[in-house]
C-alpha cells in the first residue's frame, strides 16, 4: 500500500510541490519549518537582513545575580575569614569555602570571649 505525504506550508498553509521542509540556523540554534519555495526565498531574505543588523551590534549580557557578597560569620566582630585562619592554627578542619560547622563557630566563640553569637 502506497502513502501519499502532502506537505502544507506552515506559514501561509498552502499545498503544494514546492512545499519542503527547510532547515535554517540562527544565533547558533537550528530550525526547521515546512515552507513554499516564496515563502522560504522570503525567510531567506529575512535571515540576511537580520544577520546584517547582527553583524553590526555588540552581544548585551542579562544581567546576573552577580557574585554573592560574601557570607557573615556567625560571630559578631569576626568574618569567616578569621574563623577559618584560627580553626586551622588549631588543627580544626574546615573547608576552605561553603559553611562553617556550628560546632568549629562554638569552638570559636569560646576561644575568643568578645565573640558573641551572632542572632
Amino acid at each position: 500500500m502506497a502513502e501519499k505525504v502532502i506537505r502544507v506550508d506552515d506559514i501561509d498553509g498552502s499545498e503544494g510541490g514546492d512545499v519542503a521542509r527547510r532547515d535554517f540556523e540562527i544565533l547558533d540554534r537550528m530550525f526547521t519549518i515546512d515552507l513554499s519555495d516564496d515563502n522560504h526565498k522570503r525567510l531567506i531574505e529575512a535571515l540576511e537582513t537580520v544577520a546584517l543588523y547582527i553583524d553590526k551590534s555588540a552581544e548585551v549580557k542579562r544581567p546576573g545575580k552577580g557574585r554573592k557578597a560574601p557570607s557573615q560569620a556567625k560571630v559578631k566582630g569576626y568574618t569567616n575569614a578569621e574563623v577559618r585562619e584560627w580553626a586551622g592554627r588549631k588543627g580544626v578542619e574546615v573547608p576552605e569555602r561553603g559553611k562553617i560547622s556550628d560546632e568549629v563557630y562554638a569552638a570559636f566563640i569560646i576561644d575568643h570571649p568578645d565573640a558573641k553569637p551572632d542572632a
